[in-house]
């Protein structure tokens, strides 16, 4: 199956999606991981998109759904969960190609829904260490010290894009460019369903599993 998960910034989609991958033993893929390690490993799509990362611009459509086409083309007919990808629907037209391509469809979408405030809220308290990479939230998740890492002592910080106004400014940009993906699937052959995430993380789990399965 190929299940795209929607939702914005904030809401829990690579939590939730690295789990549905573990609970149904599908391949959990971020456009940001493929980037990753398609630059790591050098390819000409690593190294194409380096070159207009280093010149500061946006990597554009063409390369993204090369790596895509590449990591489905491997994966050959096991599960895929798409996490972060398509962000527009002209990303989603061209995945619907590809996919075309190698014989396979979207089978489900799930939208992850969380208002506004409970998502400032997530994303403005988070703070993470440096030095070793734990994750804390001041709301939900607070270090025993303030400020301080309970793993290793190391200074916490705060993600510049995570302050309130700027979490409110991606929020605007979600709403405006990928929100119309929800539009585009509800008139797509793949069934959509919406998950409340504003829950525990296992509830929000059963939620998505059960939307899967209906």
């Amino acid at each position: 199956m190929i299940v795209v998960l929607l939702g914005p910034p904030g809401v829990g989609k690579g939590t939730q999606g690295v789990l549905l991958c573990e609970a149904r033993g599908f391949t959990h893929l971020s456009t940001g991981d493929l980037l990753r390690k398609a630059r790591r490993e050098g390819t000409p799509l690593g190294r194409e998109a380096q070159g207009y990362m280093d010149r500061g611009e946006l990597v554009p459509d063409s390369v993204i759904i090369g790596m895509v086409r590449e990591a489905l083309a491997e994966l050959g007919d096991g599960g895929v969960v798409f996490d972060g990808f398509p962000r527009t629907v002209a990303q989603a037209e061209a995945l619907d190609d590809v996919l075309d391509e190698l014989g396979r469809s979207v089978g489900r979408v799930v939208v992850l829904h969380a208002d506004d405030e409970v998502l400032v809220k997530r994303l403005s308290g988070r703070r993470s260490c440096p030095d070793c990479g734990a994750v804390y939230n001041v709301h939900f998740n607070a270090p025993a010290t303030e400020g301080r890492c309970d793993r290793c002592e190391g200074t916490l910080t705060q993600r510049r894009d995570d302050h309130p106004e700027t979490v409110r400014t991606r929020l605007d940009v979600y709403r405006a460019q990928t929100e119309p993906l929800v539009a585009f699937y509800e008139d797509h052959p793949a069934p959509v369903a919406t998950v409340e995430a504003d829950r525990p993380v296992d509830e929000v789990q059963a939620g998505l599993l059960a939307a899967l399965d209906g």
